[in-house]
């Protein structure tokens, strides 16, 4: 202890003041270092280190996350299997073009659609309404080029180019529909006439397809627009408000093409039938399409908690619920609820009317913002519509994320939330909208620690070139006593 004493005794405080320095300036390096790995990768490099190399030298074994139950697990593999972690899909309720997002644009002065989704739209349109049979056609052949289009205009003025040389192509009456016609009216004027005209191309398809590949390839394509047509004119008919007729053309389509359940065209009748209230036949599709062994959508997931949160919404009330505990149907609906949140946690913040809302895209990322926004803009009127069921919503939706403390590595019903969200969300959608990102990244422990230590050394750097007699005096006598 003499040594010590003798030994800061005869310290300068130039010493002290550079030792404080070079303090800071370290504990800055590794405060910046820090930073920048969980910007890059969402973990702390000090805890990855430690976790990874120092707790197996000290006798350490890493906790594992639990194995989710049974039931989620042959849901987990069949959809690691099916869908890769962020495929687009094609948004089962996308507006008209002309009809809703050019008046949105035209009011607002805003493009509602990126550049990113359009072109996504045209590798669709080109891979629907086109096929190798098309240079037999001459009217085909500029509707071929005209999906290619990048200027609206251009695609309308081919489009017209395409009936001049056959006044019966129907894909020409569909892009009419989409980008000329100002109205839903105009926009099913022209879908009728592609009906038209579109049923007369598949009758004669039907009848040759058998007689090469090539005309194997024109059914196909035939058949993909006949489809196209006569969903659209069920949504016109929806927003036009006849919504019985909307449910039967939906229903015939989904029977006389039940192979292609990939479009997912009941989403589009689970929201016509809620429309109607009708619950009853909005259960019964739900029976069929929320199997195990199918993709799973947010309209599928919330429309079952909307409807178990029906039974029992009108009479909830949380204060009462934690006196008496929760019925069997509240716990149903709460569960409901719990897994449609770990499914999208996004799309609570929409009904709850916590952010606001914009058009949905053309396309969407399941388990996305995309995907909430898509379901929210068309679902909210019929939460709002059943009494109480927004209140439940709010009391019991943010459980589930103490339930699943790490969605990332492990989930109760799902697989791990993918990470990659965030960034095709951003292409999705248009830039005036502040996109949901989940989970939020949290700061690890060390960048506060580290920040802490570099404000401090800098505040003692500060008070011992301010101060250099006084701090030697409160350094030597810090050492005394310890």
């Amino acid at each position: 202890l003499l040594t010590v004493t003798v030994f800061l005794s005869t310290l300068t405080p130039k010493f002290y003041f550079a030792l404080t320095v070079t303090s800071s300036f370290i504990s800055g390096l590794i405060f910046v270092f820090e930073w920048w790995h969980f910007r890059k990768y969402g973990t702390s490099f000090i805890e990855q280190v430690s976790v990874s190399h120092l707790r197996p030298l000290i006798g350490g074994v890493e906790n594992s996350p639990p194995a989710p139950a049974a039931f989620s697990a042959g849901e987990n593999e069949t959809s690691r299997q099916n869908m890769p972690e962020c495929k687009v899909w094609r948004n089962p309720l996308n507006l008209f073009r002309g009809a809703e997002y050019s008046r949105y644009m035209w009011v607002t002065g805003k493009e509602p659609l990126t550049y990113y989704d359009m072109n996504l739209s045209a590798q669709d349109h080109q891979n629907f309404f086109t096929c190798d049979t098309d240079a037999l056609r001459p009217s085909d052949t500029v509707m071929q080029k005209a999906w290619r289009e990048r200027n609206p205009q251009a695609r309308i003025k081919a489009a017209y180019q395409a009936l001049e040389l056959n006044n019966d192509c129907a894909t020409a009456y569909v892009l009419l529909a989409e980008e000329e016609a100002t109205t839903i009216v105009d926009a099913e004027k022209y879908f009728k006439q592609a009906l038209k005209a579109g049923e007369m191309i598949y009758r004669k398809s039907q009848n040759c397809h058998s007689q090469s590949p090539q005309h194997e390839a024109q059914l196909r394509r035939d058949t993909n627009v006949l489809v196209y047509v006569k969903r659209r004119l069920a949504m016109c008919a929806r927003k036009l408000g006849r919504i019985r007729e909307a449910v039967k053309m939906m229903r015939d389509l989904m029977k006389e093409f039940p192979l292609l359940s990939m479009l997912n065209i009941h989403e589009n009748l689970l929201e016509a039938l809620l429309e109607l209230q009708a619950y009853a036949d909005v259960q019964a599709v739900l029976a069929k399409y929320d199997d195990i062994s199918l993709p799973k959508s947010a309209a599928i997931c919330y429309t079952a908690a909307l409807l178990k949160a029906r039974a029992v919404s009108e009479r909830f009330s949380p204060e009462t619920a934690s006196k008496r505990g929760l019925s069997t149907a509240e716990i149903n609906a709460v569960e409901a609820i719990h897994r449609a949140v770990e499914f999208n946690p996004h799309v609570p913040k929409y009904l709850l009317e916590m952010k606001s809302l914009v058009l949905p895209p053309e396309h969407i990322l399941k388990r996305g913002d995309s995907e909430a926004v898509a379901y929210a803009f068309f679902h909210l009127q019929h939460w709002k519509r059943i009494e109480g069921a927004l209140n439940l919503l709010h009391c019991t939706w943010e459980g589930t994320f103490r339930m699943i403390p790490y969605p990332l590595e492990k989930g109760h019903l799902f697989y791990p939330y993918p990470s990659c969200t965030e960034t095709a969300d951003r292409e999705l959608l248009p830039t005036f909208h502040e996109v949901s990102v989940y989970p939020q990244k949290e700061l690890p422990f060390f960048i506060h620690f580290t920040a802490g230590l570099c404000s401090f050394s800098a505040m003692l750097a500060l008070l011992t070139h301010q101060f250099p007699e006084l701090m030697v005096i409160f350094a030597k006598a810090v050492s005394i006593v310890s």
